[in-house]
């Protein structure tokens, strides 16, 4: 039975080669196909040699096209799996700087509580300080006071024995 070839049959011809089921024919294998002679009733050894030749130009045709579409799509296949993995790389970069980017900011915010909570600290030192000062020196006026107090109940009383002692001489001298 002879095969008839259409662009259906070749296409599963390619699809098995490319599965690797069946070995795909050469143009050489058509070009050198030789037939055994038949002396009654076989063909025209001419017409055979004619058509092999016009199956093998065609053949040839076909099998350079398969050949390049093939290599076209090995290549196309190389290229998606390189964009791919470009595509992985700048996911995965992605990732990285946004998980960096949430980490600066969390230290930063963490840095900026640190800095709120130490002038925080130092502000309530001052004031703690200001208002022990400022009792020291409450302390301090009413000591002076005190002082002041007794100091002028001792000038009081020293003004009062000496007006005693001036009334005593004036008397004497009267």
């Amino acid at each position: 039975m002879k095969k008839i070839w259409n662009k259906k049959s070749f296409q599963t011809e390619l699809l098995c080669l490319k599965e690797g089921k069946k070995e795909m024919i050469t143009p050489l294998d058509i070009e050198n196909k030789k037939f055994s002679k038949q002396m009654m009733n076989g063909y025209s050894v001419e017409e055979v040699d004619d058509f092999l030749d016009d199956l093998t130009a065609d053949y040839t045709k076909n099998y350079k096209e398969a050949t390049e579409l093939k290599s076209k799509v090995d290549e196309l296949t190389q290229n998606l799996e390189h964009y791919k993995a470009i595509e992985q790389t700048l996911q995965s970069t992605l990732l990285m700087a946004q998980t960096t980017a949430e980490d600066v900011k969390k230290v930063a915010q963490q840095q900026a509580d640190q800095i709120v909570n130490d002038a925080k600290a130092n502000a309530q030192k001052q004031v703690n300080d200001l208002d022990n000062e400022i009792i020291a020196k409450r302390k301090e006026l009413e000591d002076v006071k005190k002082q002041f107090d007794i100091y002028k109940a001792k000038m009081e009383a020293l003004l009062i024995s000496q007006l005693e002692l001036l009334k005593d001489i004036n008397k004497e001298d009267n």
